[in-house]
């Protein structure tokens, strides 16, 4: 099997089994505890956090750990934007850009729907990109918080997160990016990117699903959304998952040391499966941006298929990969994400996303490619599109 899904999850390493192992066994201690198993725990979880805090570019007491991306998101967008309305009720309205995880999007009409918000949201150009021009002209007194993703799940395309985040702190906005897919691949330190809070999940670069963090500036306030003991500062609640914030802080630091060379090598790679689907698939097109991707995601669609039909065959001929996002399996509709860009619904329902992580080589690409053309051509003789 060549797996090309990494961008719904990945194979834990062993380095972060590793690591976790003792958190699994003997050392089980409650880090609220206090005897010494307990404060072995929460030598661990402190070591953790000051761990992932170093990647970040940041203090150790601005790391919250959660059960993974979305529960960050979740976190970062109600989280300060109800603290903001609490501090300044004037302050109703939320941004997020047209091409949102559904964590930060449905977290953002939760706020629309109970507490009284605006959603707005600003367009994207036919890359996925948010423009500052763009996210300049949505903005209005009223904003507490704007969320744009750094990197996009089912298309890759990277935003200016810098840019974006100097537009809103010039208006004394607070300013989001959920870097799930950004994690491993991109810079994450906080004070180069402007962020005020960043969300991260393990599952994506290497650590066990059910671990995550949000990087909160220390002077933004967080109003918590899961109550209870107090743990992580107040800012949520529940015994903390010492193994999984183990095994996360210790993939974020693998991820980073191997950042730059398998960048460029994945890189590389991902143009040539690129070039060859385009040159060897009649009709096929590249979705998101040309050069300002993620170096891990391919995304097409192939008009006159069905992109399910597609993913079948593939995975006949022993290629797993996806039509977009995990988040919306099942789901026959066509991608918002796609749509967003102008990509007509019929055409949006071809979709199809290869995604790798670091152990890809060139010969799984280069199958990957024949089979792509032998599974598009099957289906559209079949006349399954």
């Amino acid at each position: 099997m060549i797996f090309l899904d990494a961008a719904a999850t990945t194979p834990v390493r062993r380095e972060v089994l590793d690591a976790m192992w003792p958190y699994l066994t003997g050392e089980f201690g409650n880090p609220s505890s206090h005897h010494s198993l307990g404060e072995s725990a929460a030598r661990a979880l402190a070591d953790a956090r000051a761990s992932a805090a170093a990647v970040l570019g940041c203090r150790p007491g601005e790391v919250t750990f959660t059960s993974g991306g979305t529960e960050a998101d979740n976190l970062a967008v109600k989280g300060v934007a109800l603290a903001r309305q609490a501090a300044d009720p004037k302050l109703n309205r939320v941004v997020i850009s047209a091409v949102e995880h559904p964590a930060v999007e449905e977290s953002a009409r939760y706020l629309e729907r109970f507490h009284g918000f605006t959603v707005d949201v600003v367009p994207v150009d036919s890359t996925a990109q948010v423009t500052p021009e763009a996210l300049a002209e949505v903005l209005r007194p009223e904003t507490a918080l704007v969320s744009v993703m750094y990197a996009n799940n089912e298309v890759g395309t990277i935003q200016p997160i810098a840019r974006l985040a100097a537009v809103a702190r010039e208006r004394g906005i607070a300013f989001h990016t959920d870097a799930v897919q950004a994690a491993g691949w991109l810079p994450l330190d906080t004070k180069s990117l402007g962020v005020d809070a960043m969300s991260i999940s393990g599952h994506k670069l290497g650590a066990p699903k059910g671990c995550g963090l949000l990087y909160v500036r220390s002077r933004v306030r967080l109003e918590p959304v899961i109550h209870g003991g107090g743990q992580e500062r107040g800012r949520r609640s529940g015994t903390e998952n010492v193994a999984g914030a183990v095994g996360l802080a210790t993939a974020l630091a693998l991820a980073q040391a191997r950042q730059r060379d398998q960048q460029a090598r994945v890189a590389a790679l991902r143009d040539t499966f690129i070039s060859t689907v385009l040159s060897t698939v009649p009709g096929a097109i590249l979705t998101g941006h040309p050069a300002d991707r993620l170096p891990s995601v391919a995304s097409f669609c192939f008009p006159g298929t069905s992109g399910e039909s597609v993913l079948l065959e593939l995975e006949r001929q022993g290629v797993v990969c996806s039509s977009g996002s995990a988040c919306a399996a099942g789901s026959d509709a066509p991608s918002p994400v796609l749509t967003a860009l102008g990509i007509p619904a019929e055409v949006a329902q071809t979709a199809v996303r290869f995604s790798f992580d670091t152990s890809v080589t060139n010969e799984d690409l280069e199958s990957a490619a024949r089979a792509v053309t032998t599974a598009v051509a099957s289906v559209r003789t079949l006349g399954t599109g």
